[in-house]
């Protein structure tokens, strides 16, 4: 694993003037799909980059932006979040230098999906329109008029907790894929809360007890089942299948 930078990423637009990323490479000889992986609120910490460890276990060559990587980081978070609602933003710019890089690489096959956890799953919605193969929202709110803002979109999996502030979002996402005809699947797990798929609680030290009164936080049983889902999903839409045997030999 090693960090890189995506500044001046070739026929990207323009994003940060200088835009570190943890890149998490698969075992084993390429080529390999490509994935962008997409930030909480919290930042670039390390729980999100064992999820980006993970994503790579499971063959992706993947890559995480630091989507603060300029200025205060309250300041950051703000401008972060108005940018889901404009739609363009320097923080939209450098999740697709992200994806340009991806492409370029030798060792990724073309085929790029993204996977955004709670801020990041909101921007996982708001570029599923934006030239890749296949994304996961996990926790995100949904984008202003989410039936239009999704058309045309990748397949789409999102992962919501019960016990989440935002799992109303589940349902509306669900009627807005259907509306706008886009491949998905969207579950809603029970007892789980927001951050549910982290495998550790993350975020300021002084906010976790608050963090965790508000159901934010790791929930095990649920990440188990939904990362199943989620390597389905991905695995279908990023890998190439093995032709299935002729019984007849042809």
């Amino acid at each position: 694993m090693t960090t890189i930078s995506l500044a001046d990423v070739p026929g990207a637009p323009s994003g940060s003037p200088s835009l570190p990323a943890y890149l998490a490479t698969p075992p084993g000889a390429g080529p390999w799909p490509g994935v962008v992986a997409i930030h909480e609120a919290f930042g670039l910490d390390d729980v999100m980059r064992r999820q980006a460890d993970r994503m790579a276990a499971a063959g992706y060559l993947t890559v995480a932006p630091d989507l603060f990587t300029a200025g205060n980081r309250a300041l950051c978070v703000a401008r972060t979040m108005a940018a889901i609602r404009k739609h363009e933003s320097p923080a939209l710019a450098d999740i697709e230098a992200a994806r340009a890089w991806l492409a370029g690489q030798r060792d990724c096959t073309g085929k790029i999906g993204v996977i955004g956890f709670c801020m990041g799953g909101a921007f996982a919605l708001v570029v599923a329109t934006r030239g890749f193969d296949v994304a996961s929202d996990n926790y995100g709110a949904l984008p202003k008029n989410p039936a239009r803002a999704l058309t045309g979109a990748c397949p789409i999996i999102g992962s919501y907790g019960s016990r989440d502030a935002l799992a109303g979002q589940a349902k509306k996402l669900e009627s807005a894929l259907t509306e706008a005809g886009v491949e998905h699947r969207v579950d809603l797990y029970p007892g789980a809360g927001h951050s549910f798929l982290n495998d550790a609680p993350n975020g300021p030290q002084l906010l976790r007890p608050m963090l965790k009164v508000l159901n934010i936080g790791p929930h095990p049983e649920s990440s188990t089942l939904a990362w199943s889902r989620i390597d389905e999903f991905f695995a279908r839409h990023l890998k190439v299948q093995a032709p299935e045997d002729d019984p007849l030999g042809g």
